[in-house]
């Protein structure tokens, strides 16, 4: 099974005054590492770790440690990226999110451990529900 690493349980993870650091944290220990993330996943975490005062550098860590690792390349995936841009052009989608359903799609089995309640309405391959790990579920 393939985990699917979103922003919000990132960063969450990673800030200690998140309201969801402490079911991040007890989710992350029970993840099959690495978990497979996007740039755009990356970038954001990032931007909002230092927006909120921690190191970005942390995420960037875990990266070098391979316990997070690229697992997208959305130049290949253009197309379809573009594709789910259009589909879900009513919900506010994120370049990370239309990346992460995409993942979803190339890597079955997989999950996608997110804190985004979009992920219950977007569709894999058109039609099936994205499986998630979130507090919701």
């Amino acid at each position: 099974m393939h985990v699917l690493l979103d922003t919000g349980p990132w960063v969450a993870l990673l800030c200690r005054d998140d309201g969801y650091h402490a079911w991040s944290r007890a989710q992350w220990a029970l993840l099959d590492q690495p978990v497979l993330t996007c740039e755009a996943v990356v970038a954001e975490t990032c931007f909002l770790l230092a927006r909120h005062g921690f190191d970005p550098a942390a995420a960037l860590k875990m990266l070098e440690r391979g316990v997070v690792r690229i697992g997208f390349d959305v130049q290949e995936q253009m197309a379809a990226v573009r594709a789910l841009f259009e589909r879900y052009d009513n919900v506010p989608a994120s370049l990370a999110d239309a990346c992460l359903l995409r993942m979803s799609e190339l890597h079955e089995p997989s999950k996608v451990f997110t804190l985004d309640r979009d992920f219950q309405i977007y569709r894999r391959h058109g039609r099936r529900t994205v499986p998630v790990i979130s507090p919701w579920a």
